[in-house]
């Protein structure tokens, strides 16, 4: 399969990383060989049609600083351009989350599908805005929109409901979907200010120097937009959510949660609707991770409560999950070849 990278940051090296470790085992289990035809990152581009050289690549980006500057180096080439110069089976799309418009990432992604390309994407700003039509898109031109990264990093949050509980009814959904504001919620708990417990969660690379997508309930407003409409069937955009972060939240908070023998989380739910709160957990319950942990509960009407618990983001976290998307990519092929 012949791949066009945009955007080479962690997550986009990780996963070259991640291919380069398990080229043989890809082959072996799923006759798959990924040949790498473009990488694309903000000084320019490197094309090759029988496929980049990826120790090349890595090392001419880790020591250049830019893909451009390698043999087969394109200096000012967008991804579009790109995208229009090269054969390709797949847009890798790990390009920073704008939950403004959701650009450049939603131009690409639509560029992509009506070349014919199927698309995986780490970006959850085109999805929280305009997942509905962007799946459409995607059916209409035959191809397919692979997204588990953009939920759960490398845990398979998405996948796990989509599959695993197919033969059941999923009728809510409940968790936590944002690591770094379960980290600083966990400090707090322990008796940390907020301000302190941010700038430790900074200081670690949970969260960003502007921490607001984090802290104000963004990030996590976004994943269960994508939640509600893979796993539950809604039609929902961003807009569509009830929105509150974690800013407001004090010490006198945590004691009058301890005495309900409660802690507080920030809450993701999907049922009648769509709301980001922090809310009272009972402590010990399955909803109560500590740290930089994800945990998601699916309801369904037969199987009862199933939760997923697991690490939320991390370069090599989700570069197996763009891994996963591309083998469940060349399945489907493989099975419509059948």
């Amino acid at each position: 399969m012949r791949l066009v990278m945009v955007g080479f940051g962690v997550v986009g090296r990780s996963f070259v990383r991640l291919l380069i470790k398990r080229r043989e085992e890809l082959l072996g289990l799923y006759g798959l060989k990924p040949r790498l035809v473009a990488v694309v990152d903000r000084r320019g581009a490197a094309l090759c049609e029988k496929g980049l050289d990826l120790e090349s690549v890595l090392k001419c980006k880790e020591e250049r600083g830019s893909v451009c500057e390698s043999e087969n180096g394109r200096e000012g080439m967008d991804a579009l351009e790109a995208m229009e110069l090269v054969d390709a089976d797949v847009l890798i799309d790990v390009t920073p989350t704008n939950l403004r418009d959701a650009e450049p990432s939603l131009t690409y992604i639509r560029r992509a599908i009506r070349l014919g390309m199927n698309v995986i994407t780490t970006n959850k700003g085109p999805l929280a805005l305009f997942m509905p039509t962007l799946l459409d898109l995607a059916r209409l031109n035959g191809v397919v929109l692979k997204f588990s990264g953009t939920v759960g990093g490398g845990t398979p949050i998405l996948n796990f409901a989509k599959k695993c509980l197919c033969g059941d009814r999923i009728t809510g959904i409940r968790g936590i979907l944002n690591g770094t504001t379960n980290y600083i919620l966990s400090r707090m708990e322990e008796g940390m200010e907020f301000g302190e417990a941010l700038r430790e969660a900074q200081e670690l690379g949970y969260a960003e120097a502007d921490p607001s997508m984090d802290v104000d309930g963004l990030d996590s407003a976004a994943k269960l937009v994508i939640l509600a409409n893979w796993i539950l069937g809604k039609r929902a955009t961003l807009e569509d959510v009830e929105v509150k972060g974690i800013r407001g939240i004090g010490l006198e908070d945590f004691e009058e949660a301890r005495r309900d023998g409660s802690t507080i989380k920030l809450l993701c739910t999907a049922d009648k609707g769509l709301r980001v709160m922090p809310e009272y957990v009972k402590r010990g319950s399955v909803l109560d991770v500590k740290g930089s942990l994800n945990a998601v509960t699916f309801i369904s009407e037969t199987a009862g409560e199933e939760t997923v618990v697991g690490k939320g983001a991390g370069g090599m976290e989700t570069a197996t999950a763009i891994l996963r998307d591309l083998v469940d990519i060349r399945m489907g092929i493989l099975g419509d070849r059948e």
